[in-house]
């Protein structure tokens, strides 16, 4: 409770809007400005007004806030909340094979792998809905009532008539599900082989890392401004063909 008064009264002192990730722990989410998916917060991160940034996820969604807003500063809780899908993919090696292949002119995409434990869980709840993230498996996909992001996922579950749910992605996601929808039960979908129901990279923001950031702005996004410049442009184009 202590800390979540003096965040409180950071935020106002710094001007600041706190942005998180729906991955994120439940504390975070409770103080947070904004709740949302990466797309979402980047929404809110190009809107902001506010003179300081605190973005509760992993570095490269800081990144994105920072790229869009050069003249504020913008702060993550933990420098090490990386993401094993990024570190898995260096740009330097993506680089040099796109350019080894350019004449195929790729486009990259990637999506993190959960496993498909829903075969038993479904059996224990009938009657409830499966809803999973659009990067489960394919075995998990094909089990589901409803793929979707995490923001759909909101929608999905307060128009539908069902009064339980089967959901398949990070847990974080159940604590703003309960918090939106408070009169239907949330079931977490199991992993059986991987960790993602519990981002590891996520759960490194903790409450005490997000007070000492916004006191001490540190650590600080930076980047280079010839290499802001150049992502600028696709993501701002990102968000406008997003909106669409």
């Amino acid at each position: 409770m202590f800390l979540a008064k003096e965040i409180e009264s950071l935020k106002k002192e710094r001007n600041a809007v706190i942005l998180a990730h729906n991955y994120q722990v439940g504390e975070i989410q409770e103080l947070a400005d904004h709740v949302g998916d990466s797309l979402g917060l980047s929404y809110r991160a190009a809107e902001a007004e506010a003179d300081v940034i605190v973005f509760c996820g992993v570095h490269f969604m800081g990144e994105t806030a920072k790229i869009v807003n050069p003249g504020k500063t913008v702060v993550i809780p933990d420098m090490a909340a990386g993401c094993s899908l990024s570190d898995s993919c260096p740009p330097e090696k993506l680089s040099a094979y796109l350019e080894e292949h350019a004449e195929k002119n790729y486009y990259v995409v990637a999506y993190i792998n959960c496993s498909a434990g829903v075969e038993r869980i479904r059996r224990e709840y009938p009657d409830a809905p499966v809803v999973a993230h659009p990067e489960c498996t394919q075995a998990v996909r094909l089990l589901a009532d409803e793929v979707c992001s995490t923001e759909k996922m909101i929608d999905y579950c307060k128009k539908s008539p069902a009064g339980a749910f089967i959901i398949v992605t990070e847990s974080g996601m159940l604590h703003r599900l309960k918090r939106e929808i408070p009169e239907k039960h949330f079931i977490p979908g199991p992993t059986d082989h991987c960790a993602c129901a519990d981002c590891r990279y996520m759960k490194l923001n903790t409450l005490e890392k997000l007070h000492k950031c916004l006191r001490d702005l540190v650590p600080a996004i930076e980047l280079p401004e010839e290499l802001r410049l150049r992502a600028e442009r696709p993501i701002r184009r990102m968000l406008e063909l997003s909106r669409g």
